[in-house]
């Protein structure tokens, strides 16, 4: 049975799209802290992470949608965002409140395996990731391994990147988590031809 992690950007009406997710068969929530500069981030959730700025999606209410979220749905909840929100809230504050939300681990999508190794969270390897990066961020990852299919931003592409096959390879030989892949997988046929390589898919625009 492969894991489905779906993508939600926070905003007031979230709580009601993640509990549509979770009920349609999302095994796990990501939720979207906005950022301004979001350089992981393709077109679609660009404009989310923009929109959620836009009508007042700061930190603060942000971990209030996360805590109506998690009054909602029982699955994992993982805030994603970029360091430089942790830089302003303050590192410990936001790891404490997150959790006291309802989070059940966290993404920072631009923090390196080998930095902050206190703060607990699923971390991401890429194509270009050495072993030794890929193997530091297994033994330290919260849970799961984040694999990104591309090099690249996310977003919708017309075929699963063929750059997964090879990555899921050196992670399996390298790491004893589950692994799941995101990035670029927006349709079923992609999903279940990255659930023939990986123990689960995360879509995120094509959710958003």
């Amino acid at each position: 049975m492969k894991t489905l992690v779906v993508y939600l950007m926070a905003m007031p009406d979230t709580p009601a799209l993640a509990e549509a997710a979770v009920d349609s068969g999302a095994d796990v929530v990501e939720l979207g802290f906005p950022f301004s500069d979001p350089l992981a981030d393709g077109p679609v959730i660009r404009r989310a992470g923009e929109r959620a700025l836009a009508a007042g999606m700061r930190t603060g209410r942000c971990l209030e949608v996360l805590a109506e979220t998690r009054a909602r749905v029982s699955v994992p909840l993982i805030p994603m965002t970029y360091s430089s929100i942790l830089d302003a809230y303050g590192w410990d504050r936001f790891a404490d409140d997150t959790r006291a939300a309802g989070a059940s681990s966290l993404i920072v999508a631009d923090l390196p395996a080998d930095e902050r190794p206190e703060v607990r969270r699923v971390q991401l390897v890429a194509p270009t990731s050495t072993d030794e990066r890929l193997r530091l961020a297994a033994e330290t990852t919260d849970g799961w391994l984040y694999l990104v299919t591309v090099t690249g931003t996310t977003g919708p592409r017309a075929t699963l990147a063929p750059s997964l096959a090879p990555l899921a390879e050196r992670a399996r030989r390298l790491a004893d988590v589950p692994l799941y892949a995101g990035f670029g997988i927006s349709t079923g046929e992609q999903a279940r031809a990255a659930g023939e390589l990986v123990d689960g898919v995360v879509v995120g625009s094509a959710a958003v």
